[in-house]
């Protein structure tokens, strides 16, 4: 009767065992999707720096015409995704014009993508915060191509392209203009100041930031 009873105790000690692989498993799942998802986006180096500018054509938000990115070479060019939904685009829409008053004799172009916004809104925030100069270009994002074509996070987001048409550096989160100012010198010397972040990004109108320091 004994000898009926004995692997009993065997068994149940492997089940214990396949439990206890399985918890620890279960918890080493959790843990590598839990750390990816609370990674800060604005800390990922960009894929983009180092590769040609994409190739788009984009309409002008104020009227006829269109903006060619790759007719732009030959000059350094900002482009900077924003949206009138976006604080902190408000915040940093005065270091841009101001950056494209300053080096606007260096051969700076600036071109503000609206993303995710209506015409009138956009049109709107213009009104308020006034415009760049004429290097200072606004186009819409229709179908949010660009934002695709660029790996947007979320607004604001700024590239900055030399003159031989690559990215060179991005600022993530709302650019200040000593951040700027000190991106674009470096480009200009021949740098490629790679990604830097300057806060957090709004992904979408109505969702909460995400990022920053």
């Amino acid at each position: 009767m004994s000898d009926t009873l004995t692997p009993v105790p065997s068994r149940r000690r492997v089940l214990r065992a396949v439990a206890v692989a399985v918890v620890l498993v279960a918890i080493g799942i959790g843990a590598l999707f839990g750390s990816r998802l609370t990674v800060d986006p604005t800390l990922v180096q960009s894929p983009l720096i180092g590769r040609p500018v994409p190739d788009l054509t984009l309409p002008a938000l104020e009227g006829p015409g269109e903006v060619s990115l790759a007719a732009l070479r030959g000059q350094v060019v900002v482009v900077n995704f924003w949206a009138s939904w976006c604080v902190a685009c408000r915040e940093e829409h005065a270091a841009l014009v101001a950056a494209a008053d300053q080096y606007q004799d260096a051969g700076l172009t600036i071109v503000g993508i609206d993303y995710q916004d209506g015409t009138s809104s956009a049109v709107d925030f213009l009104d308020e915060l006034g415009r760049g100069g004429d290097n200072y270009l606004y186009v819409s994002d229709v179908g949010s191509r660009a934002a695709l074509e660029f790996g947007l996070f979320g607004v604001p987001e700024t590239f900055v392209v030399d003159r031989a048409g690559t990215i060179v550096a991005k600022i993530t989160g709302g650019t200040t203009y000593p951040l700027l100012a000190g991106t674009l010198d470096a480009v200009i010397a021949g740098e490629q100041p790679g990604a830097r972040t300057g806060g957090p990004v709004q992904p979408a109108p109505g969702a909460p930031l995400v990022g920053g320091r």
